[in-house]
């Protein structure tokens, strides 16, 4: 049963038809688990690959004779600088370089730009691109697909095997390889993977022929949240809000280093001054010491009892082999080995502070 307005994925049935147990995110229908369960599909991710319908993600396309002038205020980011086929990790900030969504930019020609919002962002997003295309030449044109996402590292080789010319694909970049497609090599999970949209009216066939090979299995939002959490990646409404700055959550390599001295994007003083004063907190992993998970919203204490910083993200780590979180310490204590004390349902549980990833990245670079 849906809750009230929740949007159902176009493939909807083919996850019925596979077991999966719903629920709601981001306003949409989401498969959590399927019947192997969430470490299993956690695992099999890791090891094989696994099949993720991520098609509450939003495809936008920019175009226009100033799409990259555009994206240049929108983000901090130098649009005219990438090279066709290459993606960009980088955010929409506000004006005191709040987060309002972080994103993927691929360039897919001289003018022409798709950009990969979140679920729970894309109308804000939408709405936010459209105000500021209002200084420029350049149109918003939000697509309806279905995306997929293929990860771990048998992905390539599936994908090989189903006609996809995989070889020319280095991480982060991406290209159209029919009219309507849109293909990266890029993923949520730590592993090698792919993302593909595709119109909707092809993509049951595309599904069924790549799961009839018995590598590839279908898996849920449950384990998408474990892999990405052991491969420390931020959850936008979690990790990364409105409150933190790119600064605050590390992630000034996303942001070529001249654009932060000089840039004119939206947020662009109000980060310098973020950058100059010094964080007071930081993202930091967190590793609890026992089994007991630690979840988001636990706040974090020092040895005293004083209160130094909160647990955004938080679950057990399949692969990693135990329990594993993210979250926010003063910037005095964030350093890896600092040993803490997170509020679990009135139990202090002992958590020291962790080096991000929890389970090392393997990108196919190059």
């Amino acid at each position: 049963m849906h809750m009230t307005g929740e949007r159902s994925l176009p493939l909807e049935e083919l996850h019925k038809a596979a077991g999966a147990r719903f629920g709601g995110f981001a306003g949409w229908s989401m498969p959590l688990t399927y019947p192997a369960g969430v470490m299993k599909e956690h695992l099999h991710t890791r090891e094989h690959a696994g099949l993720f319908d991520i098609s509450h993600m939003k495809l936008i396309e920019i175009a226009g004779p100033r799409a990259a002038a555009l994206l240049s205020r929108a983000c901090p980011l130098d649009a005219a600088a990438l090279e066709t086929g290459q993606s960009k990790y980088t955010f929409f900030l506000d004006d005191k370089a709040g987060i309002l969504d972080d994103l993927i930019v691929t360039r897919l020609g001289e003018s022409r730009f798709m950009v990969v919002a979140n679920a729970g962002n894309a109308d804000a997003d939408i709405a936010h691109l459209n105000a500021v295309a209002k200084d420029f030449d350049a149109t918003i044109d939000p697509l309806d697909r279905v995306f997929l996402a293929i990860q771990g590292p048998e992905a390539a080789a599936i994908l090989a095997e189903a006609g996809f010319d995989t070889e020319k694909l280095a991480f982060m970049t991406g290209f159209e390889p029919k009219p309507g497609w849109f293909m990266t090599r890029s993923g949520y999970t730590g592993e090698d993977g792919f993302e593909i949209g595709l119109p909707v009216a092809k993509a049951k066939a595309l599904a069924d022929k790549l799961l009839a090979d018995e590598r590839l299995t279908w898996i849920g939002l449950a384990a998408r949240d474990s892999l990405r959490l052991e491969a420390g990646l931020c959850l936008h409404g979690n990790d990364i809000t409105l409150d933190t700055t790119p600064a605050d959550a590390g992630l000034l390599w996303a942001i070529p280093k001249a654009l932060r001295e000089t840039g004119t994007f939206i947020g662009a003083d109000a980060l310098r001054a973020a950058i100059a004063a010094g964080p007071a907190q930081k993202r930091v992993g967190l590793k609890p010491q026992g089994r007991q998970p630690v979840r988001a919203g636990a706040e974090l204490f020092d040895a005293d009892g004083k209160p130094v910083g909160r647990a955004t993200s938080g679950g057990f780590g399949p692969s990693a082999g135990h329990p594993v979180a993210m979250g926010y310490a003063a910037t005095a204590l964030a350093k890896p080995g600092t040993p803490l004390f997170a509020d679990v349902r009135g139990t202090k549980v002992p958590v020291e502070i962790a080096t991000l990833p929890f389970t090392p990245h393997r990108y196919r670079k190059g």
